[in-house]
């Protein structure tokens, strides 16, 4: 029987630290399994569950809450079939606990039959508010001679494991209601215009999607960014 059980990924040294002094379970999948964790947790001394293992059923009532309420986002779609991809993709997992931590509110909005991927986007009703002030990529953000951003659009992404909207899907998106009435969001732009120093934008107003373009090294507290991921 091991000492203590640790639920998902920590770092190689902390695993190190740990296994000097005990025996240690470590099995970075267990996040995914919580009958399991239960089994583990009812033998073993010690027990290390980190954010992922403790926000996990926090994060399923709050998408489960959210596809229920939004039927029309995903007609045909059924709850249970979508948290059964979520148990087995616990680094899915993450990046919507990213989307939804950042003020992204993502939800169901497709299916592909063939692959069983059920694709999220951020479905907020103004563009995620912890995502604002942000200027396009880190080509932009090191060309700044002053008055930084805090980071770029592009660079959080990468971190959060999601790719940004392009123009089609916000189009897509605007399908399922009225969204960024008050605000806009950054898109991903088509190489041509990047090159060229420019990034595009949207939003919606008087009724109507506009798509927009700044230089690339803008940034401004009311816009922020729409992700899509695949689950």
């Amino acid at each position: 029987m091991p000492d203590v059980v640790v639920t998902e990924f920590i770092e190689d040294s902390a695993l190190a630290d740990l296994s000097r002094e005990f025996t240690v379970l470590y099995d970075p999948e267990l996040v995914s399994r919580p009958e399991d964790i239960k089994l583990l947790a009812s033998d073993a001394p010690g027990l290390i569950v980190r954010n992922m293992t403790k926000l996990r059923g926090e994060l399923l009532a709050a998408l489960k809450a959210r596809f229920d309420a939004n039927k029309a986002r995903h007609p045909g779609l059924v709850w249970a079939k979508v948290q059964a991809r979520l148990e087995a993709r616990p680094d899915k997992l993450w990046s919507l606990a990213e989307m939804e931590r950042t003020g992204g509110e993502p939800d169901v909005v497709g299916h592909d039959k063939k692959s069983g991927e059920f694709v999220f986007f951020d479905c907020s009703e103004q563009s995620p508010a912890g995502r604002t002030s942000l200027c396009y990529d880190r080509e932009a953000l090191n060309s700044r001679k002053e008055h930084k951003p805090k980071g770029s659009v592009m660079d959080l992404a990468a971190m959060m494991g999601v790719e940004v909207l392009t123009e089609a899907q916000y189009f897509e998106l605007q399908k399922l209601g009225e969204f960024d009435t008050k605000r806009s969001s950054w898109l991903q732009t088509p190489p041509e215009i990047r090159a060229l120093g420019g990034a595009i934008f949207g939003d919606r107003r008087f009724g109507r999607v506009f798509i927009y373009h700044n230089g690339a090294e803008s940034y401004y507290s009311g816009r922020g960014f729409r992700t899509s991921l695949g689950v």
